[in-house]
């Protein structure tokens, strides 16, 4: 039996203003959403079969990255244009950068994206598997993505 991964889960502190982020400027579809007093959340989809994030509205606080648990959340997009698509509307919506544009996985990688944070801090990636040849790699020798 090989395993893969089936949605994420996210705690988040305020359901309307995560949904809003990941609906409305990431292009998430909310297939479902439960309202039952304190218990609140929401499946989300990409267009594919079944839910690729739930949102879960329970916690208190901001996400701490020093705490053990959940050190980024990665998506992909078919290209470095639809990466820099995502960049502008991120902007757009005055999203946190970790970074200036996008960036090299790595000294000389072909791959790279975009880092930032959701409305809880939540770390958050995007990237193309071409195209980010000549993007700067904030990290000589550490992939990128650890370390933000």
């Amino acid at each position: 039996m090989t395993l893969r991964t089936g949605h994420t889960g996210l705690n988040v502190t305020d359901l309307d203003r995560s949904l809003a982020f990941y609906r409305d400027v990431l292009g998430f579809t909310l297939l479902a959403e439960g309202k039952e007093g304190d218990r609140r959340y929401a499946f989300l989809g990409d267009g594919g079969e079944g839910p690729v994030l739930t949102l879960w509205q329970q916690a208190q606080g901001a996400y701490d990255g020093g705490l053990a648990g959940l050190h980024h959340l990665a998506f992909t997009a078919d290209s470095i244009e639809r990466v820099r698509e995502y960049e502008t509307a991120l902007r757009g919506a005055g999203v946190d950068f970790a970074h200036e544009g996008v960036v090299a996985h790595r000294e000389g990688a072909a791959s790279g994206g975009i880092f930032f944070h959701d409305p809880d801090g939540t770390r958050l990636e995007i990237s193309g598997p071409l195209g980010a040849e000549s993007a700067p790699a904030p990290h000589a020798d550490a992939p990128t993505c650890g370390f933000f």
